[in-house]
């Protein structure tokens, strides 16, 4: 393939891997932003709402981990681009059906079957992108795949106001479905073309524990990412708790909490993935804005009395600060050979998606003694803890060539 083609390859992944994310975080964050309409809409009490609200996330994040190994392993051995459209095949489907639910056990196997789907969409466009763009400037192709991406959680919280939330889910599977039509013109990395044929073991989940340092790098890449899912997941799905805990005089919505956290994010993933490119260095980058993340989750804690405006403003603030996802993900699919990168970048930001099962579980058994607003410091506080304790072990891999391969061990 010449210089040209190459090149326009090159722009056709990062488009269909950019589109792609933006339907996955669509679907992926419109639970939380039409959780309180569907359920009561399908007989759920006022007092269960927490409660049935976390099982549903925790439903999607546990087939989240399942589709992140299934697809991981897959995209390393069959390819990347079959991945990122079996992925989306799957999730656009279980969110038109899950339209139709009238149960909550219905629900919950819907958000675990899509669950499964939204976990490989990602993980596939990134390694593609991170294989198809000459290595000085793919941070700027994973920043514009998950800076446009992350837009999907504003679309979200327009459409899930406005269309009402089975029209929401609909609406999202279609435009699934409609990605499914741009694989023409889309080629697979010639990094993983000159691997696929040979008899190098690829998509081998158990390397990544074959050697410490493997399994250091592999844990540190998902502890990174942690803070951004206690953010999402707890500070801004449950907005209107910690409004009501905040003595708020106008309580906030969900909706509108995780619209404007992911409007923040959108603008974090263009400025964590530029700043990264300026400063020649992924942990550098990553340092400041897992800094400036914890000092934002501070603030929101302690917003007592605030009116609605400062409570979304510091919402899009959080979401600015945690949009360093671009850099997060970058970093996982650098760490890696041709022969894993797939496993590791479809894995790692499911784990870290997964890991809001244990967060939410932490937090659960917090709230009864140390209240809302005391659950949520002490379980961020750990989160961000461990995020710079690994960051600080990782490599630097800003320019650094992926055509290379991880030794069998």
């Amino acid at each position: 393939m010449n210089d040209a083609s190459s090149s326009r390859n090159a722009f056709a992944a990062v488009l269909l891997a950019a589109l792609g994310y933006f339907v996955d975080i669509y679907d992926l964050i419109l639970f939380s932003i039409v959780r309180v309409a569907s359920l009561k809409d399908i007989g759920v009490a006022s007092d269960r709402l927490l409660d049935t609200g976390l099982l549903l996330i925790n439903m999607q994040m546990a087939g989240m981990l399942v589709g992140g190994l299934l697809w991981g392993i897959l995209g390393d051995k069959k390819g990347r681009l079959s991945v990122l459209f079996g992925s989306i095949a799957m999730y656009s489907l279980a969110n038109i059906v899950n339209g139709f639910v009238h149960s909550v056990p219905a629900y919950s196997v819907l958000r675990f079957i899509a669950g499964i789907g939204l976990a490989g969409e990602l993980g596939a466009g990134i390694t593609l992108v991170c294989e198809l763009m000459p290595k000085e400037t793919r941070g700027y192709g994973t920043m514009i795949v998950a800076g446009v991406g992350i837009a999907g959680g504003v679309a979200a919280g327009l459409v899930g106001d406005w269309f009402g939330w089975r029209n929401a889910y609909f609406i999202g599977g279609a435009m699934g479905l409609a990605l499914l039509t741009l694989r023409v013109g889309v080629y697979e990395s010639g990094i993983f073309d000159k691997v696929k044929n040979s008899t190098v073991r690829r998509g081998d989940f158990l390397m990544l524990f074959s050697t410490g340092d493997r399994v250091r790098r592999y844990l540190s890449c998902i502890a990174l990412g942690v803070p951004v899912w206690f953010v999402i997941g707890i500070l801004a799905t449950f907005a209107p708790e910690f409004g009501k805990a905040l003595e708020m005089p106008v309580p906030p919505t969900g909706s509108r909490a995780v619209m404007w956290l992911y409007a923040g994010c959108a603008l974090g993933d263009f400025a964590s993935g530029g700043l990264s490119q300026l400063l020649r260095s992924r942990k550098k980058a990553a340092l400041i804005f897992v800094l400036a993340t914890a000092a934002s989750c501070a603030v929101y804690l302690n917003l007592r009395g605030a009116s609605l405006g400062a409570f979304y403003a510091t919402c899009a603030a959080l979401g600015f600060f945690s949009g360093y996802w671009a850099v997060f993900v970058t970093i996982a699919s650098e760490q890696f050979g041709t022969n894993i990168r797939a496993t590791v970048t479809t894995t790692v930001p499911n784990f870290v998606r997964g890991s809001l099962v244990a967060v939410s579980a932490l937090f659960q058994v917090l709230k009864p003694g140390q209240g809302i607003l005391g659950a949520a410091a002490v379980v961020g506080a750990l989160c961000f803890a461990l995020a710079l304790s690994s960051l600080m072990g990782l490599r630097e891999t800003f320019g650094k060539d992926l055509d290379y391969l991880e030794p069998h061990m």
